[in-house]
C-alpha cells in the first residue's frame, strides 16, 4: 500500500457531463473556483480542460485557458496545475460505410497546435494521452500516433513541463515505456492510469494489476475509475501502491441521486484514505516527488 498519497481532481473534463450536472464548471471562472475548491478539500493537483463559455463544449482556446490559469495562480489557495494537451485528436468518421468526409467533432491538428497554451503558460504538469483508442462512440475514435507523441513529448520536454501520461489500455504503457527509452520524457516519469472507459482496460483488479505490475520501478503512478467505480477506486488506487485522482470529469455522482462538487468527491477521497492510514501529500510535497518547478 502507498500511504503517502497526493489527490488529482480533474475538474471538468471535455465531455457532455455539464449537461446532466449543474456542478460542473464550464466558464473560466467557474473552473478556476473549482480548482481552489478541490485543493481547499485536498487535492495537491487541479487537472485542467477548458470549455466554450457560451455552450459549454470542449475548447483548445488558449485565452480561456490563460484566464484559468491566471485566477489560480492569484489566488491564495496552492495547487499544481495540470493542464490538458489532449485536445486536438479527435476523429469522428462520417458512418460505418461511408467513413469519409470526416464527420462533425474531429478536431484533428499537429503536435504544436495541440501544445500553444502549454508552451505560452508553462503549466507544472500537462497529459500526453500514450495512445489510440475507440471510446464507446460508434465512430469516434481518440487519435495520438507514435509520430504525433514523440513530437509532442520533444516539445514538451524543452518547455521543461513534467508530461503526465495517460495510459488507457495495456499497449500505451508499452508506448511509454518506449518514449522513455528514447529519452523523450525525463525521471521522473509520472504515469495515470485511466481504468474502465469503454474501449480501454477494464476497471477490475485484475487487469489494474497486469498494468501496474509492468510499471518500472521508480516511476510514479496515479489511477482512476469513471462513473460508480471512481470512489470504490480511491481504496483501489492506494492498496496498488499508487495515488489518486477524482473529480467531475470523470464522475458526477456522490451517492446514489446526490450530485457532487468537485470539494465534495475530494473531500470524500481523503476520508477514504486516512481512514486506511493514509497520510495526504500536499502541493510542495508534490513538487518535490515529481521534481516540479512552481510558476506564477
Amino acid at each position: 500500500m502507498n500511504f503517502d498519497i497526493f489527490i488529482t481532481c480533474a475538474v471538468t473534463g471535455s465531455g457532455q457531463s455539464h449537461l446532466k450536472s449543474n456542478k460542473v464548471p464550464v466558464t473560466p471562472a467557474e473552473i478556476a473556483a473549482a480548482c481552489i475548491e478541490a485543493a481547499k478539500a485536498g487535492a495537491a493537483i487541479a487537472h485542467v480542460h477548458v470549455r466554450d463559455p457560451a455552450t459549454g463544449a470542449p475548447s483548445r482556446d488558449p485565452a480561456l485557458y490563460r484566464e484559468v490559469v491566471d485566477r489560480v495562480r492569484s489566488a491564495d489557495t496552492d495547487v499544481v496545475l495540470n493542464l490538458t494537451a489532449g485536445m486536438g485528436g479527435d476523429i469522428v468518421l462520417g458512418s460505418a460505410e461511408d467513413p469519409l468526409p470526416l464527420g462533425p467533432g474531429t478536431d484533428l491538428v499537429g503536435a504544436s497546435a495541440r501544445l500553444v497554451h502549454v508552451e505560452e503558460l508553462l503549466p507544472e504538469i500537462c497529459t500526453l494521452d500514450c495512445g489510440t483508442m475507440n471510446f464507446a462512440e460508434a465512430d469516434y475514435v481518440m487519435t495520438n500516433t507514435p509520430g504525433t507523441l514523440r513530437a509532442m513529448a520533444r516539445r514538451i520536454q524543452a518547455a521543461g513541463v513534467r508530461p503526465e501520461i495517460e495510459i488507457f489500455d495495456t499497449g500505451h504503457l508499452w508506448l511509454a515505456k518506449t518514449l522513455v527509452e528514447e529519452g523523450l520524457i525525463d525521471d521522473p516519469v509520472l504515469v495515470q492510469l485511466c481504468m474502465g472507459i469503454p474501449y480501454g482496460i477494464p476497471a477490475d483488479p485484475t487487469s489494474l494489476m497486469a498494468l501496474v505490475n509492468h510499471i518500472p520501478a521508480g516511476w510514479v503512478y496515479s489511477m482512476f475509475s469513471i462513473g460508480r467505480m471512481q470512489l470504490p477506486y480511491v481504496a483501489q488506487a492506494a492498496l496498488a501502491g499508487g495515488n489518486v485522482r477524482v473529480g467531475l470529469e470523470d464522475n458526477i455522482w456522490l451517492s446514489r441521486g446526490q450530485l457532487a462538487s468537485n470539494g465534495d468527491l475530494v473531500e470524500r477521497a481523503v476520508t477514504i484514505l486516512t481512514a486506511m492510514g493514509g497520510r495526504i501529500l500536499g502541493p510542495d510535497e508534490v513538487r518535490q516527488k515529481l521534481k516540479l518547478t512552481k510558476r506564477g
